[in-house]
């Protein structure tokens, strides 16, 4: 049996992780370089608990990674999640997913329209 491009599991392990509002902040957010939780909290106003948690989904599915700096950790988008898009000619606030583009507005309005 042909192996399906679409990865259907992959996708919806991807799909999943962003499927939170908090999640899809977090990811636009990083979009613009790197941050620590702190920055993040601020950001979105939940506790960081909740925070550490949404994080935590993000890595768990590659799409973002931690590097620690002393006591700081930087969170940060995975080399390629924006850039491979962007040498694809898909605007830098979209995420190309294999499965899907998920265009993220950078105006806080919702995305303009369903995975593609």
């Amino acid at each position: 049996m042909a192996k399906d491009p679409l990865e259907p599991k992959r996708c919806a392990k991807l799909l999943s992780a962003l499927a939170a509002p908090e999640r899809l902040k977090i990811v636009r957010f990083l979009a613009d370089g790197k941050h620590t939780v702190t920055e993040i909290v601020a950001m979105l106003r939940i506790q960081a608990v909740n925070v550490s948690h949404h994080l935590m989904v993000l890595k768990h599915a590659g799409l973002i990674r931690g590097t620690k700096r002393g006591r700081f950790v930087d969170y940060s988008l995975k080399p390629g999640v924006l850039e491979e898009a962007v040498q694809a000619g898909i605007p830098r606030e979209a995420l190309n997913l294999g499965c899907c583009k998920l265009e993220l507005p950078t105006d806080g309005g919702p995305p303009s329209g369903p995975c593609e």
